[in-house]
């Protein structure tokens, strides 16, 4: 009967390891597949002209910050050539920044903010142009990034401040409207850099 179990046991624990070595050989073809394939994209599609984002937000301005995101992020993939005029496209992506917030998110004890939240979000739609008709399109796409504004806040050691040109010393020397205004101004190049990672994703898989 010991034998029996021990045997049944070893067979459950064989099973286990095929099933695990089986979801992590799926798991890895499909991030490849996600980062680098574009299969959402029609296979001849080679070229793609990027329409001037609208933009329905009071911040002026912010339409052409995220354009060079991503415009980007479409060239460093590779999968698609940047054309600048939508008579030499394949596709045309065109949309608009719909929503920018910032919200105060922690606070000391004395109820004054020690960090903020700035949130961006996005509609686009992708049109083929020989097929004449709309392809993709995303409602509410959006990124949101953590600004830490006093210098008791900021971790130094974070890959988010580690990208910035400052050191730790620098942000102890700043008074604290230096240190809320560069803070917040990185984390919305953060928040438009992801976002523009989150519509590519989204555009060249079709989801």
């Amino acid at each position: 009967m010991l034998v029996q179990v021990g045997a049944h046991m070893m067979r459950l624990a064989l099973i286990s390891r095929i099933a695990v070595a089986a979801l992590a050989v799926v798991g890895s073809g499909c991030g490849y597949h996600f980062a680098a394939e574009g299969s959402g994209l029609p296979p001849q599609a080679k070229t793609i002209y990027v329409e001037k984002f609208g933009n329905r937000t009071s911040q002026t301005g912010i339409n052409d910050e995220f354009m060079r995101f991503i415009e980007d992020e479409i060239a460093n993939h590779k999968r698609l050539v940047l054309v600048d005029s939508e008579s030499a496209a394949d596709l045309v992506l065109s949309g608009e920044i719909v929503f920018v917030d910032t919200l105060p998110t922690a606070f000391n004890s004395a109820n004054e903010p020690l960090s903020y939240t700035q949130t961006i979000s996005a509609d686009a739609s992708l049109i083929d142009v020989h097929a004449h008709k709309v392809i993709w399109a995303s409602r509410g796409l959006s990124s949101s990034e953590n600004a830490p504004v006093v210098a008791e806040s900021v971790v130094t050691t974070s890959p988010y401040f580690v990208q910035q040109n400052l050191r730790s010393q620098d942000i102890a020397k700043m008074q604290d409207i230096q240190v809320a205004q560069t803070q917040q101004a990185s984390s919305k190049q953060q928040a438009m850099e992801n976002l523009a990672q989150n519509l590519y994703a989204s555009m060249s898989e079709g989801f």
